[in-house]
């Protein structure tokens, strides 16, 4: 996508579970003891019968439409896993406060960059900028929203100075050790000498550990840095979400973000919401 002039990756959005149609009738004839009116002969029969997924409702229809008694679609939870989104429509989205979140843990996942800084000390310790291996190898991650080549090259070159900047402050003893694993700290001992970056690189990647490097590295994370995550919703706080995020006066990435879910969003659960949303499924 391209906007203003910049081009911008756009998100992914899958639906990973949606709880039953059902679950809000269900709880609408509850309300009102009129399980009989149902058009659905197993919520006639509720307690005799096992209880079957439907495609369409009359009773909800009418109390999101009409009545807009909106607290019976909140027993109806859809589960999507979403990837590409930058970190500041994340912090956009906690703003809702409605839905629940896990999200991709920036501490246990920045090894691969932390190690290729690693490397690039080993072949490049005597200079003042990254080496074009570091920047290549660090475009090749794709790890920005912004996807202009130039600008990515800029955030590249911050990480590296803001690593560097940590490296000398701290010292690199210090620095591999809270840094790595044990493993990957004695890779650098046996190959600084050497200067085989390329091998450091690769072993060290090669790990199937984990390490959690707490605060000392999050300096590095942009706004333009991408996440991914799972986000749980009920459908009335995706309505709300919706409402406020898909009109043109909504922040770009997060309405890029928005209409992706609901082009994914099954169209029985979109009717009930807002009767503007239309998509394909």
């Amino acid at each position: 996508m391209n906007y203003d002039g910049i081009d911008y990756s756009k998100p992914d959005v899958q639906v990973l579970h949606a709880a039953p149609l059902v679950n809000g009738e269900l709880a609408g004839r509850t309300c009102y003891n009129s399980f009989k009116q149902s058009e659905h002969d197993s919520i006639v029969n509720f307690y005799n019968d096992t209880i079957e997924e439907i495609e369409s409702s009359e009773l909800l229809n009418s109390l999101c439409h009409v009545y807009h008694h909106m607290s019976v679609i909140e027993h109806i939870n859809i589960t999507y896993n979403i990837s590409g989104i930058s970190r500041g429509v994340l912090q956009e989205l906690s703003r809702h406060r409605i839905a629940s979140y896990s999200v991709k843990s920036t501490r246990y996942t920045m090894g691969a960059i932390i190690n290729a800084f690693i490397a690039d000390m080993i072949h490049n310790r005597s200079n003042t900028e990254p080496s074009p291996w570091f920047l290549s190898t660090l475009l090749d991650m794709n790890l920005f929203v912004v996807s202009e080549p130039g600008y990515v090259g800029i955030e590249v070159s911050t990480i590296w100075m803001k690593l560097k900047y940590h490296w000398a402050k701290i010292g690199e003893e210090k620095f591999i050790r809270i840094s790595t694993i044990k493993a990957v700290g004695a890779l650098y001992y046996e190959h600084k000498e050497n200067e085989e970056h390329l091998l450091f690189y690769s072993k060290a990647n090669s790990s199937k550990q984990k390490r959690n490097v707490g605060d000392s590295f999050k300096h590095i994370v942009s706004d333009n840095w991408k996440t991914d995550l799972v986000m749980t919703v009920n459908l009335r706080s995706l309505e709300n979400f919706l409402k406020l995020r898909l009109p043109g006066s909504a922040w770009f990435q997060i309405r890029m973000l928005a209409n992706k879910i609901l082009e994914v969003t099954p169209s029985k659960y979109t009717n009930l919401i807002h009767k503007g949303f239309k998509n394909g499924n």
